[in-house]
């Protein structure tokens, strides 16, 4: 677990569901639940977004489309994490959200502790497998994977594999480099560059392209 205080908001817009969540969630030492709110609109006009680095959000639920949703959140909290927590069980939907640009995504019918563990690996900067996320991660690589052809053959090292293979096992950049013998500043410079050459925005964005190159699967 974290040892650091994940600071939180939930977006969803039913209110019993929303104040269970925020209940259970407040009740663990390593999560602090600034607000909780029927709607991004309702959320952005409470909070500035320096305050906030993780959010819970029900994107499927709200009446605007989650593109517009996401843009939306993107546009006053341009580095918060996402973790999308919904009922949809589309990977087709989920797939097209990974472009939009989440962290993870929840089913509604998982235990509370799965979104725990979510939360917790979304902050330490890693993808959490939940089997719906991980599946919608293979399709969208699947139809983006003409937007590799530039990088289709850069070579990696041995140890930029390695890396990538760590990343997809959950691990974070303590254990990353604990297992390779580095520091963490080197991993996390490992792990910039690795975006840098190949033209990635994020983490997701890196697994996506060890997936095409059966790295990593």
């Amino acid at each position: 677990m974290s040892i650091k205080p994940i600071k939180l908001l939930i977006v969803d817009e039913h209110a019993l569901f929303r104040k269970i969540l925020k209940k259970y969630l407040s009740a663990q030492p390593n999560i602090n639940v600034l607000i909780d709110a029927p709607n991004i609109q309702e959320a952005i006009r409470k909070f500035h977004s320096a305050e906030v680095e993780e959010l819970v959000i029900d994107v499927f639920a709200a009446a605007e489309d989650p593109k517009d949703t996401l843009d939306s959140i993107r546009e006053v909290f341009p580095h918060i994490k996402i973790v999308v927590l919904s009922m949809c069980r589309d990977v087709s939907s989920i797939s097209d959200l990974i472009d939009l640009g989440i962290n993870a995504y929840v089913s509604k019918m998982d235990e509370p502790e799965e979104l725990l563990q979510v939360i917790v690996g979304v902050s330490e900067g890693h993808i959490y497998p939940h089997r719906l996320f991980t599946e919608a991660l293979y399709l969208n690589q699947q139809r983006s994977r003409q937007a590799y052809a530039g990088n289709i053959h850069v070579a990696l090292t041995e140890r930029e594999r390695k890396v990538l293979q760590l990343l997809w096992e959950e691990k974070s950049n303590k254990e990353i480099a604990d297992q390779i013998f580095l520091g963490v500043r080197s991993i996390e410079k490992i792990r910039q560059d690795l975006k840098e050459k190949l033209g990635v925005k994020s983490t997701v964005g890196l697994l996506k392209y060890a997936i095409d190159q059966k790295i990593i699967g």
